[in-house]
């Protein structure tokens, strides 16, 4: 069965930094793309930043110049370095990533979410 398990989380003061891990395990065969999404109480879930298996990455339009995702497919491992975090970047952070599973109760490709990490930052 595959699981996505986040750590990284916890509270920063502004302008503080946090590096946020996801990393896959299971019977996994492939690994397409890997993202970071974000929810704040009373808002919807956000897009923060995705990576693709070749490299490519794109980001959410509040965080960009300040977060920098990154991915080791030898550890099928994310990585999301936060800096010059702000109070508004409080939130539940989740990792997502579509993968190709060969065992458990469904096998092939679909996308698997993390469970979520706190990240609250203080001013």
């Amino acid at each position: 069965q595959v699981q996505l398990v986040e750590s990284g989380g916890g509270l920063v003061q502004a302008g503080g930094s946090l590096r946020l891990s996801c990393a896959a395990s299971g019977s996994i065969s492939s690994i397409s793309d890997m993202g970071w999404y974000r929810q704040a109480p009373g808002k919807q879930r956000e897009l923060v930043a995705g990576i693709i298996s070749g490299g490519s990455t794109n980001y959410g339009d509040s965080i960009k110049g300040r977060f920098t995702i990154s991915r080791d497919n030898a550890k099928n491992t994310v990585y999301l370095q936060m800096n010059s975090l702000k109070p508004e970047d409080t939130a539940v952070y989740y990792c997502n990533a579509l993968l190709t599973s060969t065992q458990g109760p469904v096998v092939g490709l679909r996308t698997y979410w993390g469970q979520g990490t706190q990240v609250t930052v203080s001013s």
